[in-house]
């Protein structure tokens, strides 16, 4: 069974700043690491190929520093991964990157499988695993819990709707968005970190992929712009009450009304 992971490397802080003009997070120089909610996903890889046999490859798009997520991936049990990057695939928005990322995936082969979490930290719409099914032409199944069984060219996993857990039966190949806190995912190992080798990671650019046109890639090639984007004000603005019971009572309540809350 050959299972592809899409992981994302992601800010390490939420103390990031922003591009005016393009509204784009600025990444140079800020600490980052691999997508919480991927790490999930790798977890139920890793997982099913211990119990089915195959391998675990791993597909990333962003700077050639996100080399080091892939590098995780392979430490935790991955045996290879692939690294989009090219400055045309930057300023992506989610339908850009799906694209981007899809083609990738055809460059890298066929799989049985893929699995993305659910989203990421620094995006949150949950909307690419999707998007990439739709332009591979596959299914798709979000808010995976748990895949409990490949039988017969067909997954049966249990995903999580908003009132209620379903069990699906879906054809292969397919793809998957696993839900959080569905695992424990296991750590990356030291010696083998120590023992990872330049092929291990294969480097896709734009020239190498099969759609050279660069209308449907990056800023350019995303169907939605961000017309603002800001950091949340921090207000650490106090204000102690003291006094017996009623005095206190009787403050909150006046400043309760001054601010037209009651």
């Amino acid at each position: 069974m050959n299972i592809l992971v899409c992981v994302k490397q992601v800010p390490g802080s939420n103390n990031v700043e922003v591009d005016p003009v393009t509204g784009v997070l600025k990444r140079n120089g800020v600490q980052s690491k691999i997508n919480p909610y991927d790490l999930y996903a790798i977890e139920a890889a890793l997982s099913l190929v211990e119990r089915y046999g195959g391998a675990v490859e791993a597909i990333t798009m962003g700077p050639p520093q996100a080399k080091a997520v892939i590098e995780e991936t392979i430490c935790m049990g991955a045996n290879r991964g692939t690294v989009l990057t090219d400055r045309k695939f930057a300023g992506a928005d989610v339908l850009a990157t799906a694209y981007t990322i899809s083609q990738g995936i055809k460059k890298c082969g066929e799989y049985d499988l893929i699995i993305c979490g659910k989203q990421t930290t620094d995006g949150d719409t949950a909307q690419v695993g999707a998007e990439v099914a739709e332009y591979l032409g596959i299914a798709n199944v979000s808010n995976v819990l748990s895949v409990d069984e490949v039988s017969s060219g067909k997954l049966l996993l249990t995903a999580a709707l908003d009132d209620k857990n379903v069990k699906l039966s879906v054809k292969l190949p397919a793809l998957i968005s696993m839900d959080s806190d569905v695992n424990t995912p296991r750590l990356p190992s030291y010696k083998t970190k120590k023992t990872l080798r330049e092929e291990d990671v294969t480097f896709f650019t734009f020239d190498d992929l099969d759609d050279k046109d660069p209308s449907h890639y990056g800023l350019t090639g995303s169907a939605t712009q961000v017309e603002r984007i800001f950091p949340p004000e921090k207000n650490d603005t106090k204000h102690i009450i003291s006094g017996d019971h009623a005095a206190k009572t009787e403050e909150l309540y006046q400043l309760l009304r001054t601010k037209k809350m009651v």
